[in-house]
């Protein structure tokens, strides 16, 4: 069933950055945490370009009787902006993936659909980021908040068409090491050391184990004291004259 809204737009193929579509993420300059996401349109995709030129005249019409007490402000902020120029928030240029793109932003409060080319869900959420090829369903409306007065981009459903490069500063396992050369790392096939038995920690050995060392036993001969030769003691003899001792080798009487 065909959407009638004449705010309403469905793209032709676009490519997604900054894709928040499963968790609302909050700009840290402050704001209420949405769904979003940057959309970039190819400037070769012109009927895509003149249906969001229509829906945006549409918005202002609208707001002119429901936001701006029935005056068109002389200045109107619209979303979509031109890639090849500079960036409204700041002055600076775009980021180079948005060349040769129209830019614009949509957002929501509710969680779209985000399906396959066969309208089923799409449930790994690491298969939608940023830098897919995509269908997008967006709805502009009016509004006045803070003095400013505008056009701003809803997010509608999403249905990812192809993958393309990531955006963002992410990239593959093929971008970081496919260019290695062949060799640059070859796991060794074996250990360059690898001792038969174990070092550390070793169990203990039971002490019967190991023999115990005998002692050698020399014989030795016996130490008997060497036989002593009996000399018999003459009796002391004395000098019939003198009565002295006679001293061996004496001569009596002297």
């Amino acid at each position: 069933m065909s959407n009638n809204n004449p705010q309403h737009v469905v793209t032709g193929k676009v490519r997604l950055s900054y894709a928040h579509l499963f968790q609302p993420y909050a700009n840290p300059n402050g704001g209420e945490p949405k769904y979003s996401t940057t959309i970039l349109l190819p400037k070769s995709d012109m009927a895509t370009k003149q249906r969001l030129d229509a829906a945006i005249q549409a918005a202002i019409q609208a707001g002119i009787t429901s936001r701006w007490n029935g005056v068109r402000p002389p200045q109107v902020a619209i979303p979509v902006h031109d890639g090849d120029g500079t960036r409204p928030s700041d002055g600076m240029p775009f980021g180079d993936e948005c060349k040769g793109h129209w830019v614009f932003t949509a957002s929501s409060k509710q969680p779209p659909q985000v399906v396959d080319l066969g309208l089923n869900p799409i449930i790994q959420q690491s298969d939608v980021y940023s830098g897919i090829y995509a269908r997008v369903s967006v709805q502009f409306f009016p509004y006045a908040n803070s003095g400013k007065k505008g056009v701003g981009c809803g997010l509608g459903n999403v249905q990812k068409l192809e993958d393309g490069e990531p955006l963002g500063g992410r990239t593959t396992a093929l971008d970081d090491f496919g260019d290695a050369a062949p060799g640059y790392y070859q796991p060794p096939t074996q250990p360059a050391y690898q001792p038969s038995q174990p070092i550390y920690p070793q169990q203990p050995v039971p002490a019967q184990a190991y023999p115990q060392a005998q002692p050698t036993y020399t014989p030795q001969q016996s130490q008997q004291p060497a036989p002593q030769t009996y000399m018999p003691t003459q009796p002391q003899q004395y000098d019939p004259i003198t009565g002295a001792p006679i001293l061996s080798g004496g001569v009596m009487g002297l």
